[in-house]
């Protein structure tokens, strides 16, 4: 008679759970970024999270994407989403641009995702899940007001890649994969998302690192709790939920990311970005339905 209730609480919590968790990948890249160039620190991310994958899909015996059509479609997904977003978002760090302007341009995502919704994956959008999606944008707006000084259209090119990355990618996983075993076909999207850091690394970075502290504790942040922790809560939401009910969880995410700034930088909260998460909160729910 209990088991329903404990699925019921668990399943609320999942959604919050992720934002939490990748909210602090920014605060994780942030620290590391200034140790290491972009792909650099990606590649030695994914190195990371492979030594510790393949491993447990082997002993598991867990079962792999079946075909090599499963295997592609896997691997797109992941190229998109880590390939593409993760470097997107370090590089644009890496150039200068602030965290609040970079959050602000990838929660666009949530519009993207239900602007092709409908044609790409048959979902229906309604009118308050739209008003929602606004006001939710609104209210990230109002988080990451402060735009800041020397801002130019370069520092705002890796982020708008980011954007596509990860709006093509959920997209793509939910429409082409939406179930798979999380243990191996995350083996195979790392892998494959390896394969392009580590070629950028070589070719266009020198692959010095400053070591530090600070360093090793961000990598194995982002490591370990994003690459691993945040991203199956994320395959797990994808499987189980719409793609503009999952895509909406983003708008939270600048706002998240801005109490973590303020708690470990000391960055400073303004009122209009305290009502902003007010705002951008409610905007989620709106869109997420019951």
């Amino acid at each position: 008679m209990n088991a329903p209730p404990r699925i019921s609480r668990w399943t609320a919590v999942i959604p919050w759970l992720f934002v939490l968790l990748w909210s602090s990948g920014f605060i994780g890249s942030k620290l590391g970024v200034p140790y290491a160039e972009p792909f650099t620190f990606l590649t030695m991310r994914y190195c990371i999270v492979l030594a510790i994958l393949v491993p447990i899909a082997l002993i598991s015996h867990a079962p792999w994407p079946q075909g090599k059509g499963q295997m592609m479609h896997v691997a797109i997904a992941g190229l998109l989403i880590h390939a593409l977003y993760l470097s997107g978002c370090v590089w644009s760090l890496r150039l200068g641009l602030p965290a609040g302007i970079l959050s602000l341009i990838v929660s666009m995502q949530p519009l993207f995702t239900a602007a092709f919704a409908g044609v790409a994956l048959g979902e229906r959008v309604l009118p308050r899940q739209w008003g929602g999606l606004v006001l939710g944008f609104v209210g990230t707006a109002l988080v990451v007001h402060k735009t800041g000084s020397g801002l130019t259209f370069m520092m705002t090119v890796p982020a708008i890649l980011s954007l596509i990355g990860i709006t093509t990618g959920t997209m793509w996983q939910k429409r082409h994969c939406p179930a798979f075993d999380l243990r191996t076909s995350t083996v195979v999207q790392y892998a494959a998302s390896l394969v392009v850091t580590a070629v950028l690394a070589l070719t266009t970075e020198t692959m010095r690192v400053e070591w530090s502290g600070q360093f090793i504790f961000a990598l194995l942040w982002v490591a370990l709790v994003l690459s691993i922790g945040a991203i199956s809560l994320l395959n797990h939401l994808i499987r189980s939920g719409t793609a503009v009910n999952v895509a909406s969880l983003f708008y939270t995410v600048p706002a998240v990311t801005a109490l973590m700034a303020w708690g470990i930088f000391g960055e400073t909260l303004t009122g209009l970005s305290l009502v902003g998460m007010v705002v951008a909160v409610l905007g989620v729910w709106m869109a997420r339905g019951r």
